[in-house]
């Protein structure tokens, strides 16, 4: 049994995560400040009853405690899971998100430096920008904007990056970094404005479908069962790669094939009715990355993993997911 300790369990990730240690039969402390999620969510109020987790409130950019106090358990695997990953939601909340980021990730080191623990970081495609190439590999430094409405997030990744292997190589803390892309499922919030949520809950109203910008831009839509087995499969390595690993699906779509993916699975659309009854197209904010495509050759070489649920098949199981909050 092993003792985990997960920041931003109560989010769409962290609880996947707190869910698949339980499984095992390890027990799992969990963080979090509900800054960016609901406390009355059902799977946080199912956590709770688990006789095997233990939740605090706080923000980690405080420091990692477990109802008040720091816990004096020694720790096996830090997962460091604590930030707004919604733009709409990171953009209210910029200086949060930036000291969730550094300040935060600070503290969550420091916790593992204490206890000798790992420590999987949950990085973002976003360190790449709006990238000049397709696909992004782990060796792309990235096309940033350092200081436009999406930096706290990106730049606040990057650094928190960087940090992580000055640990590394300052104080040999065991610090492993995975670069998510996108990914859906169950334990979304519906409401926290990524595409995936956005579209099936305004298609389960019946209301268009809100495409920004003409929907030619791509994304790599990965299940959350998948990217939660890269990501604890990257805990269990017996030695640290010491470099970030991409986890997403390089399967690519475009926005606008998404739209529609969904509009027929929910809406049974009829080909005589007006465009606008189903889609409707609005600016592209600024920043927004044209294209998001893993390149997962170090996923495939280091962790043996590759994703194994197709859009169709996961877009399904989200559905259903969602058809019983909406």
């Amino acid at each position: 049994m092993a003792n985990v300790y997960v920041t931003g369990v109560a989010g769409f990730l962290g609880s996947h995560i707190a869910n698949h240690h339980l499984a095992k039969g390890d027990h799992v402390w969990g963080m979090d400040n509900f800054s960016s999620s609901n406390c009355t969510s059902k799977h946080i109020t199912a956590l709770k009853q688990e006789k095997r987790f233990s939740f605090a409130m706080g923000d980690i950019s405080e420091g990692l405690y477990m109802r008040g106090y720091k816990t004096p358990v020694k720790i096996d695997v830090v997962y460091n899971f604590a930030c707004p990953a919604s733009p709409p939601v990171y953009q209210r909340m910029p200086v949060e998100t930036m000291m969730t980021c550094v300040l935060g990730t600070k503290k969550a080191l420091d916790f593992a430096r204490e206890h000798n623990a790992i420590l999987v970081h949950a990085s973002t495609s976003e360190v790449y920008g709006d990238p000049e190439f397709s696909p992004q590999s782990e060796t792309y430094k990235g096309n940033v904007n350092s200081y436009g409405p999406r930096s706290c997030y990106d730049e606040g990744k990057r650094a928190a990056e960087a940090l992580c292997f000055d640990y590394l190589h300052t104080y040999n803390t065991d610090a492993r970094l995975v670069r998510i892309f996108n990914t859906y499922g169950p334990n979304m919030d519906p409401y926290d404005g990524r595409v995936v949520s956005n579209f099936i809950c305004q298609a389960l109203k019946d209301k268009p479908l809100t495409i920004y910008g003409d929907g030619s831009q791509t994304r790599s839509f990965c299940y959350v069962d998948d990217l939660i087995k890269g990501i604890t499969t990257l805990a269990s390595l017996p030695e640290n790669p010491k470099t970030p690993i991409n986890v997403g699906n390089p399967d690519e779509f475009t926005i606008d094939e998404l739209a529609w993916l969904v509009i027929n699975k929910i809406r049974s659309p009829n080909a005589l009715d007006p465009a606008d009854m189903y889609v409707i197209n609005k600016s592209l904010p600024q920043d927004d990355p044209t294209q998001r495509k893993p390149d997962t050759t170090l996923a495939k070489s280091i962790l043996k993993w590759r994703p194994e649920v197709s859009l169709d098949k996961g877009l399904d199981k989200t559905i259903e997911y969602f058809r019983k909050l909406v």
